[in-house]
């Protein structure tokens, strides 16, 4: 895999965890974890209602980041093998498996002469 890929996939793993703390902070209809980090200092410091706009446009811009990076990354993924599935490769093996061999001979058996 590219070193690229490795990367992405390290920022998508920190926005991951950014976002849960930030999410975890939003006071919701529970009162969320806001109230307790801080003894409130949030709401004091950004007032009474820019804490939960500010924490809320994080929470999108991350959430989108997140999304775009994902999709992105599947782009990055090197495949070294044959481009086809699991069930693809499998289905031959499977075939050969399942085909018993006729019994008593090679062919059908003869049909009953109607004279």
């Amino acid at each position: 895999m590219s070193f690229l890929f490795f990367v992405t996939l390290g920022i998508i793993t920190l926005i991951a965890v950014v976002m849960v703390i930030v999410i975890l902070l939003q006071s919701g209809q529970g009162g969320g974890l806001a109230g307790i980090a801080s003894g409130g200092a949030t709401r004091q410091v950004l007032g009474t209602r820019q804490a939960p706009d500010l924490l809320e446009k994080v929470t999108w811009v991350l959430g989108t980041a997140f999304i775009v990076l994902c999709i992105l990354i599947n782009f990055l993924i090197q495949t070294q093998g044959p481009e086809e599935s699991i069930i693809q490769q499998q289905a031959p093996q499977q075939q050969q498996q399942q085909m018993p061999a006729a019994p008593g001979g090679d062919g059908p058996p003869p049909l009953p002469d109607n004279e």
